[in-house]
């Protein structure tokens, strides 16, 4: 299990992480999720030995993890951007770390004929990083973290230097390789989507915080925060003008069109293939709805939704309102 307490790190007058308090637990796969500039690489970067903490501790399987250099504490982490040797071939690249530990050749040679078979690329072991996909790269990046037999996976952005399409192929294979092992995972991505697709709990953080942690479902049903209420789901949850105290979100999916609800006119579209992404302007607002008839812009519709799908906010606060 990795815990984490009271983490904090500032650079000068500024506090990066404060107050982080998280458990993984084995074979937990939690992400770290937030806008840039919250704190998420710099906390992967503490766990991994890279900085040290200003305040607080980690502890891995019971075991602080306080004045043990990086390459000593087990950490099989993978950055955004590879950090491959250009000039040396992929079983090169992944036999460096395993002959700076010391390890024999033909152990070596063991170890990387079975982590390139496991992801997939033993044709391509004689190739430099330029002659590879992005999504290959990747996976050499997962092969090398793979070969340190590690206590923990630390996984910074791993997917956002990839188009839409390699993400889509890459997270299965992700899955497959880390996700369903014994180890926990720290998985960090701004993607609230690529959030909700692996991970098993969601620790969206704001400017250092915690903001809420939970399941995806309970961070898209149940947001503690208005924070956490827009940054989770996609398209993003509409804010209603009404004037009863309370800060009133609706998420365009939980609209519907009613003949006799508020009335509204077309002021956009997007085509999302099944369903359009309407934009409406009406007295409760500018609204995004989901829908699958094809309208055209200018033209008037009623839309209404049940009062139970709403999401209310204290203003001040921002926290989340009780509703009996």
């Amino acid at each position: 299990m990795l815990k984490l307490h009271t983490l904090g790190k500032r650079y000068g007058s500024r506090w990066i992480l404060r107050d982080l308090n998280l458990e993984v637990l084995t074979g937990e796969c939690v992400a770290l999720l937030g806008p840039s500039g919250c704190g998420k690489s710099t906390a992967l970067r503490l766990i991994a030995g890279l900085e040290h903490p200003d305040e607080g501790g980690i502890e891995l399987d019971g075991r602080s993890l306080d004045g043990i250099p990086a390459e000593r504490r087990r950490i099989g982490m993978v950055f955004q951007s590879y950090a491959l040797f250009p000039h040396l071939s992929v079983r090169d690249n992944l036999d460096l770390g395993l002959k700076i530990r010391g390890m024999a050749p033909a152990k070596r040679r063991e170890q990387i004929d079975a982590v390139l078979s496991t992801v997939q690329l033993v044709n391509e072991a004689d190739r430099r990083p330029e002659q590879l996909s992005g999504g290959q790269r990747q996976r050499v990046a997962l092969g090398r973290a793979l070969l340190r037999n590690p206590s923990v996976y630390l996984l910074d952005e791993p997917m956002s230097n990839l188009d839409a399409q390699l993400r889509d192929e890459l997270r299965p294979q992700l899955r497959r390789l880390i996700l369903q092992g014994p180890q926990p995972v720290l998985y960090v991505t701004h993607d609230q989507q690529e959030a909700m697709a692996l991970a098993d709990r969601i620790a969206v953080l704001r400017n250092g915080r915690i903001e809420q942690i939970g399941t995806p479902q309970e961070l898209y049903l149940k947001p503690a925060t208005r924070f956490v209420a827009g940054f989770i789901g996609r398209p993003q949850i509409n804010w209603l003008k009404k004037t009863n105290g309370a800060c009133i979100g609706i998420r365009p999916e939980h609209l519907r069109p009613d003949e006799n609800g508020d009335r509204c006119r077309l002021i956009g579209r997007e085509w999302l293939g099944a369903n359009q992404l309407l934009l409406l302007e009406g007295a409760a607002g500018q609204l995004q709805m989901l829908c699958s008839a094809d309208l055209q812009p200018g033209e008037n519709l009623g839309v209404s939704w049940s009062p139970q799908d709403e999401h209310h906010f204290d203003p001040i606060s921002e926290k989340r309102l009780s509703r009996s």
